[in-house]
């Protein structure tokens, strides 16, 4: 069978591959699952796109789809998929305009590279999430990401200007946002792009009241399909459905992104938590300051530093472990004066001069005065640094080299309002403490966003078992305090059956029906978003240490 869909894919220009190594590095990505495709297509144009949607649909009966994939560092499963998954860093790889406020971009373009183009023309993406040294464009679209900087400038949706994206008919498609009289055009067209925006059209003005209801209070979320940013009685997007869609609905070809300028300064106010009782106040406290982000990570995060330094000063570029040392007298000095932090929080205080930064920094440190915590500001960029690597680099440190044990990111996302942290965080940590796990916690605490990190033996039966007992605890406490299930890291197959807790029957109807409306025939990506099967995910865990 896989031999013969290999020959019947040789109209394509790019590669079809299907031996073993390629299709057991394929079968992974940053979550806790492994799924073997049947084959990975490697397209080389838009024309070998098109092409392929039409064959699918030709070949229902042969019950294969497709599953696009970028960088493959999605913590949910969502570039997994046992039919042909689609990549796109190999070819799609292109940065096409960078403009006064904008880029136009291929989906296969690693961050990292794209950050260093358009900081030549002093320009930035602000929604990169941690993962931006291994992740790419593409799948910051489909996820929605955030990261440390949507605190202050909110996440990748608000970044998407317009779309190129072939959907199910084989065809390719700008979108972008509509005027009213734009709209009335749209619907008009009778071929399959006009019957798209009559029937969304219709199903956003049908349950419009019962839609914006449904948006989660939370600062940011990328559970289930963004409806209720698509039509405001205005302005009609597309655009928002597409992004966090996880590529079900359709394959994102090209995309137009919105640019900031950075601020040219930036200082660190590092706050060491002995106890998490006051960090409800202290959110509140730094967040009347306007940082431009509020991170933090634990103890566990700064012992796993310690235990792997050699790699840890590669990754800061120090010259040698002596060098990084000397960098970290001000932490070895807190610690043997005050003991082992709980939680270290990093305010990120920017602006257009030093000046204004040291200003932003005093007034925060003099309201937290009150408080007797300890805390320091860093002096450069140089000492930021490393904070910003631990950060960052936490969770790639703990995939590659805690052995026996794996990374199972399967609460890592959740999001509730800051101010309900104090009664929400005790009752989390009574929900965590009934389960024996070694586990990190990071995050974007001016969010209220948290991802927890277990490490897991996953060839344990009982440790398996933990996944949906835990998963269902933790996410009715969330829902409970009105939270998301998912602030940046999406559904996937991981949380997408919590769809229905979260939204309720009428909503998570409406999300399958506009699966439907784009994708008739479910080619892109099933299990994604709507009909996730927990039974499935489970039976696809990866019992390997990773």
């Amino acid at each position: 069978m896989m031999a013969n869909l290999k020959n019947q894919l040789n109209f394509l220009k790019g590669e079809v591959l299907e031996d073993e190594a390629t299709l057991k590095f394929y079968s992974r990505d940053a979550s806790l699952f492994e799924i073997k495709p049947q084959i990975v297509v490697f397209p080389k144009d838009v024309d070998d796109i098109k092409n392929l949607v039409v064959f699918v649909n030709k070949n229902l009966d042969q019950k294969i789809h497709l599953t696009p994939r970028s960088a493959g560092s999605d913590m949910t499963g969502g570039p997994l998929g046992e039919s042909i998954v689609v990549e796109f860093t190999k070819y799609f790889n292109h940065i096409k305009k960078i403009g006064d406020n904008y880029a136009l971009t291929e989906p296969g373009v690693f961050y990292r590279d794209f950050e260093k183009e358009t900081l030549k023309h002093n320009l930035l993406l602000p929604s990169y999430p941690a993962s931006r040294e291994i992740c790419a464009v593409g799948g910051m679209a489909a996820n929605n990401a955030g990261g440390e900087k949507t605190l202050a400038y909110g996440k990748t949706e608000k970044y998407i200007e317009e779309l190129k994206v072939v959907l199910s008919d084989g065809n390719e498609y700008q979108f972008s946002p509509l005027t009213k009289s734009e709209l009335e055009e749209k619907i008009k067209l009778q071929n399959f792009e006009g019957e798209i925006y009559r029937k969304i059209y219709k199903l956003a003005e049908d349950n419009y009241d019962a839609i914006k209801k449904a948006k989660p209070e939370v600062s940011k979320n990328s559970a289930g399909y963004l409806l209720w940013d698509v039509w405001d009685r205005n302005i009609f997007d597309l655009t928002k459905l597409f992004v966090g869609s996880q590529g079900t609905l359709g394959i994102i070809t090209e995309i137009k992104f919105k640019l900031v300028k950075p601020k040219t300064h930036s200082k660190l106010l590092v706050i060491f938590l002995k106890d998490i009782k006051p960090l409800a106040e202290i959110v509140s406290k730094v967040l009347k300051h306007r940082p431009e982000s509020f991170e933090s990570y634990d103890d566990n995060t700064l012992k796993l530093v310690i235990r792997f330094l050699p790699e840890f000063v590669e990754l800061l570029r120090a010259k040698n472990i002596f060098s990084l040392a000397w960098q970290f007298l001000p932490e070895f000095w807190t610690i043997l004066t005050s003991g082992f932090p709980k939680l270290i929080l990093l305010a990120e205080f920017t602006g257009d001069s030093i000046a204004e930064v040291d200003e932003k920094i005093e007034a925060a440190k003099t309201d937290l005065q009150s408080l007797k915590i300890k805390m320091r500001a860093t002096r450069n960029e140089k000492e930021a640094r490393k904070y910003w690597v631990m950060r960052r680099e936490s969770f790639n440190l703990l995939r590659h080299h805690i052995r026996g044990l794996r990374t199972a990111p399967f609460i890592d996302d959740f999001v509730v309002k800051p101010e309900k942290l104090p009664e929400f965080l005790p009752k989390l940590n009574q929900i965590l403490s009934e389960y024996s796990l070694i586990y990190t916690v990071a995050g974007h605490v001016g969010d209220g966003n948290f991802h927890i990190i277990p490490l897991m033996n996953l060839a344990d039966p009982k440790s398996r078992k933990i996944i949906p007992e835990l998963s269902e605890k933790v996410y009715r406490l969330v829902l409970d305090f009105g939270g998301s299930i998912t602030a940046e890291h999406n559904d996937g197959l991981i949380r997408g059956f919590y769809l229905k807790a979260m939204y309720g029957d009428k909503i998570y109807k409406l999300f399958k029906e506009v699966k439907n409306i784009f994708d008739p025939n479910n080619i892109f990506n099933p299990g994604k978003k709507v009909d996730a099967n927990m039974e499935y995910a489970l039976s696809h865990l990866d019992v390997g240490s990773k």
